[in-house]
């Protein structure tokens, strides 16, 4: 039997209902009361990874530190928790079968006929089993619970295995008070008649039992607070006390989650249900400052207006992480994110050919943003806008970040415009262009999509001592992020770009890989070629988004002249011993307004400087 407690958490109805946030709000949860929590996300499709993924089929593909190619879900884990989760806390349809078929053909089996039950369902167990004993604190400290979210809806025939695995899993491995089934579902209220519907929630719990799994917590998600009299009527069909039914409505941000959940009772019975003895996280430190959080979220009033230039924006989870970096950095800086999302496409002149409209309202977000980002991307459509974007943040001294392919853009733009090398170009979108300024890395180009990139944790270091980069990390010699790119920069033309004005301020270990890039005389024109957003807390936002966020409200001059820090009596360092009345005081000051500079008042508590 196992010691591990494990929280399953499933989702019935439709998609997309939420089962990341709640799943991370558990977790948070749970370590705000102490407890060393990790998560897995396991994904019914059949492909081994995220990694060959369009955007638009399943939001952003989120990169971990050991180069895994993982479900955006993971990135709500890690940030809500702020641990580092490896490729094996992704488990696919996939990589099980993959794994059963490997040992077959090893002659694991001993001859036997390999069906889904036992050896699949076994493969499940085993790897749950192990990946929950992992450490993700980097404590080398085991962890005490594993939440694990089962992706998907009660009733796909992807997820049967799954179900049937955890079924067995609860019933024969892990004993009652180890384990707590947690059921997400969808309380329609039609316009009509403005009446919460409990008739999906309790379809989705019948066929949930029926498979064998009976839900201990049903988290109702509707657009208004679910009435106590609905709560009654879910607890009389679904055979479980009203007291273990929460509502969860729309709030202002996700940050409410945790909040909400806990104001409804969630720790105190998790802690009951799972025999676990810590105190209550009401008043802890951890809680005050996700409190603190939300206020601010809800209470800023200054706006600042960020142009998102890509090819993926009719979908917001194509850009999960870039988002919530943006968010963490506007919090930092107190005010609102006002986030454009502008089609890159829309800016070309073939665009005002075919629908001036569209082209002139591109360009009008645009020119009227307090600063620009062009995230990563793949393909040909839309470069040459985004291109043009990075020339309008040039040559008008707009703040301006360009991640991974936004890098390579802004050098392309540089190439063509500054150096007048005509037909610049990547060799990804140009293969015969004369001026092949980005390049593919040999190594990462072996005629195979999947897992072949640039990927995971790679150390850079900077070459230059008063670079604004290196200042905004904390004044490191080097910096370790996150990659996922298979071209570079060429670094043949490197000494041209630099004796011009573009520094190349961050290299590889062995100097050949240009990794972030400034511009001269101006105030912010930031390329990187690793993807910052990846390792962004709302606690600590990443260096090179909170850059852009500070140039773009006007705060730079002020931050610089603090040393690139905050308000030392206002951070929320780990190393801060205040008392907790002494942090309620501070998140009671927090919620008055800044002033035009970075006063004590104005600056974020979230600096860890």
């Amino acid at each position: 039997m196992s010691s591990m407690k494990y929280v399953l958490v499933s989702g019935g109805v439709i998609s997309g209902i939420g089962k990341g946030v709640i799943a991370s709000s558990l977790g948070m949860i749970l370590k705000s009361c102490g407890i060393r929590v990790t998560s897995i996300k396991i994904d019914p499709y059949i492909n081994i990874d995220a990694g060959t993924f369009s955007p638009y089929e399943h939001g952003e593909v989120f990169v971990l530190d050991d180069g895994g190619e993982v479900d955006l879900d993971l990135g709500n884990y890690e940030r809500f928790l702020d641990i580092t989760l490896h490729r094996d806390n992704n488990i696919t349809t996939g990589k099980i079968y993959q794994h059963v078929i490997n040992r077959e053909r090893r002659g694991d089996y001993l001859g036997k006929t390999v069906q889904v039950v036992p050896h699949i369902t076994d493969a499940v167990q085993e790897w749950v089993e192990r990946v929950a004993k992992i450490p993700v604190d980097g404590d080398n400290k085991i962890p005490e619970v594993c939440i694990v979210e089962l992706g998907g809806t009660i009733g796909d025939i992807e997820g049967m295995p799954f179900i049937e695995a955890f079924r067995q899993f609860f019933h024969f491995r892990v004993k009652r008070e180890n384990y707590c089934c947690v059921h997400v579902s969808l309380v329609p209220q039609p316009g009509t008649t403005g009446e919460q519907k409990t008739k999906p929630t309790q379809q989705s719990v019948r066929e949930l039992r029926g498979l064998g799994l009976s839900p201990d917590l049903i988290v109702c998600r509707c657009q208004t607070p679910v009435a106590e009299s609905v709560k009654s009527k879910i607890s009389l069909f679904c055979h479980v006390e009203p007291q273990q039914v929460f509502s969860i409505h729309d709030v202002s941000s996700i940050y409410r989650v945790p909040l909400l959940l806990t104001e409804q009772g969630v720790s105190e019975y998790l802690m009951k249900r799972l025999q676990l003895n810590h105190p209550s996280p009401y008043n802890n430190r951890w809680m005050l400052r996700w409190k603190d959080l939300a206020s601010r979220h809800d209470q800023l009033l200054k706006e600042v207006t960020i142009a998102l230039v890509g090819k993926y924006t009719q979908l917001e989870d194509a850009y999960a992480s870039v988002i919530k970096a943006l968010q963490h950095s506007a919090l930092c800086v107190s005010h609102k994110l006002n986030l454009k999302y502008i089609e890159a496409a829309h800016l070309e002149m073939e665009m005002l050919k075919e629908n001036p409209s569209k082209y002139h309202e591109a360009w009008h977000q645009l020119v009227s943003a307090n600063g620009i980002l062009v995230p990563g991307g793949f393909g040909i459509r839309g470069t040459e806008g985004k291109i043009l974007a990075a020339n309008w943040a040039r040559t008008k001294n707009i703040p301006y970040l360009g991640v991974c392919l936004g890098l390579q853009c802004a050098v392309i733009e540089f190439a063509r415009n500054a150096l007048g090398w005509e037909g610049a170009h990547s060799t990804e979108l140009d293969p015969a262009t004369k001026h092949p300024v980005v390049i593919d890395m040999p190594e990462h180009n072996t005629g195979q999509m999947g897992g072949t990139m640039r990927l995971g944790k790679r150390k850079t270091l900077f070459n230059c001592q008063t670079c604004i980069t290196k200042k905004l990390y904390g004044n490191k010699e080097f910096v370790e992020e996150r990659h996922r790119h298979r071209y570079e920069v060429n670094p043949k033309f490197v000494k041209t770009f630099e004796e011009t004005g573009m520094k190349f301020v961050g290299r590889s270990v062995d100097g050949e890989r240009m990794e972030i890039m400034e511009l001269d005389g101006h105030q912010y024109f930031v390329g990187v070629q690793y993807h910052p957003e990846y390792i962004s807390r709302p606690m600590k936002p990443s260096p090179p988004y909170l850059g852009l966020l500070l140039a773009s409200t006007g705060k730079m001059q002020a931050y610089r002249s603090r040393g690139y820090r905050m308000s030392p009596h206002l951070s929320y360092s780990e190393g801060n011993e205040s008392s907790d009345d002494e942090i309620s005081e501070i998140v009671k000051n927090l919620s008055m307004e800044d002033g035009p500079e970075v006063s004590a008042k104005d600056s974020s508590p979230f600096d860890e400087s």
